[in-house]
């Protein structure tokens, strides 16, 4: 069986309802993430693209585009737990899964197929990508937390790039921080890209598990894998020039229109 690439894609998200079909300078949210899928699953070989979802308007867009479908619950309620659910059947026990999250349209295709490289030639339960952030860009998301404290995740890592923890605050704390500055212009600061790639009996694990402690705190889902003991893997990417991770609301389709026509349109193809 081939690996799996799986776009989770929900019609009730609460602040942005039908997000999936929603165009973003002349083409759906779907289509575009669709688009980084196939492009990724080619770079990767042996690598296949699905639509998990649970609404009949978004699978009729998912066949129109010529992707194949998975119905999911809609009780289901994180991104793994429905890709799981689309990978039960289409991926062998030793098979790679990617939740290429449905609503995130900027994502590089070289970085998705970089998970997929990582686990075929590691040992990592789970793999995901993670960027160091220099002094110009901490002191952005600083000023973006004081109004939005729950945005941006960010990664300590060990020098192999094995995850110690994720959180939503930034960390590590500095106690030198002016010394660190004048060393050089890269922060210790690692920010993650909400992008994850499982062993299949690892996703399996996570689906069965209840959630931790801390996972609940943070509302990071990443983190029911490390309070479990599950290896989970960093991957270094370049810092994004489309730094949007994710549509959540109008004003981010709007922010993607404006950076697009910036910085110009990265669909693949």
């Amino acid at each position: 069986m081939p690996d799996l690439i799986v776009v989770p894609a929900r019609y009730g998200s609460t602040r942005l309802p039908g997000k999936p079909l929603l165009p973003i300078a002349g083409r759906t949210l779907l289509e575009r993430v669709v688009a980084v899928g196939r492009a990724a699953a080619t770079q990767a070989g042996d690598c296949a693209v699905l639509v998990a979802t649970d609404d009949d308007r978004i699978a009729d867009h998912a066949r129109d585009l010529g992707v194949d479908v998975a119905m999911t619950a809609k009780a289901l309620d994180s991104g793994s737990a429905r890709a799981f659910a689309a990978a039960e059947g289409r991926v062998g026990p030793d098979g790679l899964v990617i939740n290429l999250q449905g609503d995130a349209p900027f994502i590089p295709p070289a970085v998705v197929s970089g998970l997929i490289a990582t686990l075929r030639n590691g040992q990592a339960d789970v793999a995901t990508p993670a960027f160091q952030l220099d002094w110009e860009r901490l002191d952005r998301l600083r000023a973006h937390k004081q109004a939005a404290p729950f945005s941006g995740t960010t990664c300590i890592r060990a020098a192999d790039g094995r995850a110690l923890w994720f959180s939503k605050s930034i960390l590590p704390a500095m106690r030198s921080e002016a010394a660190l500055r004048a060393a050089g212009p890269l922060s210790p600061v690692w920010q993650h890209l909400g992008l994850y790639g499982y062993r299949m009996a690892a996703l399996g694990w996570f689906a069965a598990a209840a959630p931790g402690q801390y996972e609940v705190l943070e509302g990071l889902e990443q983190l029911r894998f490390l309070e479990g003991g599950r290896v989970v893997a960093t991957v270094e990417v370049d810092t994004p020039a489309h730094a949007l991770s994710g549509i959540d609301t109008q004003a981010d389709v709007e922010l993607a229109e404006q950076t697009i026509q910036r910085l110009g349109d990265p669909f693949p193809g």
